[in-house]
């Protein structure tokens, strides 16, 4: 199964770890059977392709989930397409009740069991204060665009003993200009990505800053 939803609010500081025991414990309390895995340490069978950044807002994220078909979710003496349909409302509708507020179920799809996604790209919105909409920063912008390698001093390990420069020029796919937003494209490979705060200290910028929090908007996701 596949479920798209936004979060925003206080529930962007959720870890990664922290979101999927989010949506452990409302698929318990709606009754919906979740699948484990085996062996003396039993856990959902669900995952989150993308990690969310802490503190990042998200208008589209995506979890995958197995769940048993059982007769809860069936709906007797209709067609295998009308089944389908009224299972994934089921579904949706009894999630959507003990979900907190600040994550919003955008849609539950069934998918095949085999059925798995690589994201290719995500989008973030930066939305500056007035005050630091300047040439400065528009400067900046194009001076990044035209680098043909930006290097970035990148912490590997959680202490910050092991620090590797990188160049993450690859992975900045396009940076616009909207009014008040900063809209980065950044692609996202097998052999990672940009991160945001990498973003920010590339745009001399950081939260004080910024005129709301940073968004993800949008995700593009290769089927394989």
């Amino acid at each position: 199964m596949v479920i798209k939803f936004r979060i925003g609010g206080r529930l962007r500081y959720l870890s990664h770890a922290e979101t999927l025991r989010l949506f452990e414990r409302a698929c318990v309390r709606a009754g919906i059977n979740l699948q484990y895995s085996q062996g003396f340490n039993p856990h959902p069978r669900m995952s989150l392709p993308l990690p969310r950044p802490v503190g990042v807002a998200s208008d589209d994220e995506l979890l995958t989930l197995k769940v048993r078909r059982d007769p809860f979710f069936v709906a007797q003496d209709t067609s295998n397409e009308a089944r389908e349909t009224s299972d994934e409302l089921r579904i949706k509708n009894a999630l959507s009740a003990q979900l907190p507020e600040g994550c919003e179920l955008i849609s539950v799809d069934f998918a095949g069991s085999r059925t798995s996604f690589q994201p290719r790209s995500a989008t973030y919105v930066l939305s500056v204060r007035q005050e630091y909409l300047d040439r400065d920063l528009t400067g900046r912008i194009q001076d990044l665009l035209a680098s043909e390698t930006l290097l970035v001093r990148r912490k590997m390990d959680e202490e910050g003993s092991v620090i590797k420069n990188m160049d993450v020029r690859g992975f900045l796919s396009s940076i616009d200009v909207d009014r008040a937003d900063i809209v980065v494209e950044c692609g996202l490979t097998a052999a990672g990505s940009i991160r945001v705060p990498e973003i920010l200290e590339l745009l001399g910028l950081d939260e004080t800053k910024l005129a709301s929090p940073i968004k993800r908007t949008s995700v593009k996701w290769q089927d394989v």
